[in-house]
């Protein structure tokens, strides 16, 4: 078998065969082929796609060219969730210990933040002594002992996908549905949960901007899953407008315990619901999501999720005190009102762009070697729909440098669009795949 022979196959729209998509990815990851040709491969795969057989190959083979992460330990279903990224996006922190505190492990293994999108990984650093470095026995352990653990990616996992992800990102062959599904449900179905909830973003904060695509995306990633003999549906969710009210790592960390106190954003609550009553369905717990989303509502106005996370907190070696007291997390130096200039509704924040804001203050990364300040980030006053008077405050600006504040002030008078009350009422969920 030859590695030119496989990329004539494709280029010409011919399927790969399951031997030639295996050859192809033990043989990129081990080094023996080349860049230049993985790149030609890359492109042939772009320009002529996959099919379903093709696609699920191709997942498995970049499973299996590393380790994966046998859960058969840990008592009950197991059930994890991913997000394809968002600003504002700080569930997983809230969905968490909801599901855990109604009995059901919840496992997750998260990323870091780059580019507008966050990181769980550093939202959860913010917390002084949080480690998201586990050994596989420790993940277990606590998982078994709280229903509940949330740590780093191990080193071996998806190698294949680590190193063709790098290729594609300078190859302008990333944009590719097989080749995103993949990628993403790759990493997840080597961690072995039971069941899995798919968010999909779609939006101007998310890597989805139009809807068609984003439910193509869920649809591929939901059959990778169930295909694959897991149990997986996805949620296609909006991030035309961040989610919650704070976008910066400590201050979503903030957000995330006064939600959990029941105190939080309504949509970023709402969307923890309904995940969370359909991870509770795929465990087997209830049998009906309105039962579910009572028992979740229950595990909030009880405390017990609020409990849950200090427990994770305090299994990780996090300062329990940062979440009983958020006076203690990172705080920026400066906070700058921005006020509006107009009166009417708002009518939309382009979330990509508030992301960008963040990141400028700071909040995320350019790089994945770039240094976060963990105080930073924007808190949304005002979001759509909203009545906003003249002078009134649209949203606050934590930064650690007024210059950098200022012209972020600048900035956001630009991005909040304000106007007459002739809005379609927003919607928070737009499709559910099964």
């Amino acid at each position: 078998m030859r590695i030119y022979d496989i990329i004539k196959k494709k280029r010409d729209g011919y399927s790969l065969s399951t031997e030639e998509i295996n050859y192809f990815v033990e043989n990129y990851t081990n080094g023996t082929i080349p860049d230049y040709q993985a790149s030609a491969l890359l492109m042939a795969i772009y320009l002529n796609k996959m099919d379903k057989r093709e696609t699920l190959d191709l997942t498995k083979a970049m499973i299996n060219s590393g380790d994966t992460f046998d859960l058969s330990s840990i008592n009950g279903i197991k059930v994890d969730k991913h997000s394809t990224g968002g600003v504002g996006d700080s569930v997983t922190l809230i969905l968490g210990p909801m599901v855990a505190a109604c009995g059901v492990p919840f496992v997750k293994m998260s990323g870091r933040g780059l580019g507008h999108t966050g990181g769980t990984l550093d939202k959860l650093e913010s917390i002084k002594g949080f480690r998201v470095e586990l050994s596989k026995d420790e993940f277990v352990r606590n998982t078994n002992d709280i229903n509940i653990s949330i740590c780093s990616q191990t080193g071996n996992i998806t190698p294949a996908d680590k190193k063709l992800y790098a290729l594609r990102d300078v190859t302008a062959t990333v944009e590719n549905l097989s080749l995103i599904a993949g990628s993403i449900m790759s990493k997840k179905l080597a961690i072995e949960s039971d069941a899995i909830i798919l968010d999909v973003k779609v939006g101007s904060g998310a890597f989805m901007k139009n809807i068609e695509d984003a439910i193509s995306l869920a649809n591929e990633m939901v059959a990778i899953g169930n295909s694959y003999g897991r149990k997986t549906i996805a949620v296609v969710t909006n991030m035309d407008e961040p989610l919650g009210k704070a976008i910066g790592n400590a201050l979503e960390v903030r957000e995330a315990i006064e939600t959990l106190q029941g105190n939080g954003p309504d949509d970023l609550y709402e969307l923890c619901l309904k995940l969370g009553s359909k991870l509770l369905v795929l465990a087997k717990k209830v049998d009906n999501e309105e039962d579910g989303r009572n028992i979740l509502i229950d595990a909030v106005k009880s405390g017990k999720a609020y409990e849950k996370l200090i427990e994770l907190v305090e299994h990780q070696d996090g300062d329990i005190s940062y979440i009983k007291n958020t006076d203690l997390l990172p705080k920026a130096k400066y906070i700058l009102e921005v006020k509006s200039k107009v009166e009417g509704y708002v009518k939309s924040i382009d979330a990509e762009e508030i992301g960008k804001a963040a990141l400028y203050l700071g909040a995320g990364r350019e790089t994945i070697e770039s240094k976060l300040d963990l105080a930073v980030g924007i808190i949304l006053n005002k979001k759509v729909d909203d009545k906003v008077e003249l002078g009134e405050a649209l949203a606050y600006i934590h930064s650690n440098d007024m210059e950098k504040a200022k012209e972020i002030e600048e900035r956001l008078q630009e991005i909040y669009l304000i106007g007459n009350k002739n809005i379609d009422e927003k919607e928070l969920i737009y499709k559910e795949i099964e």
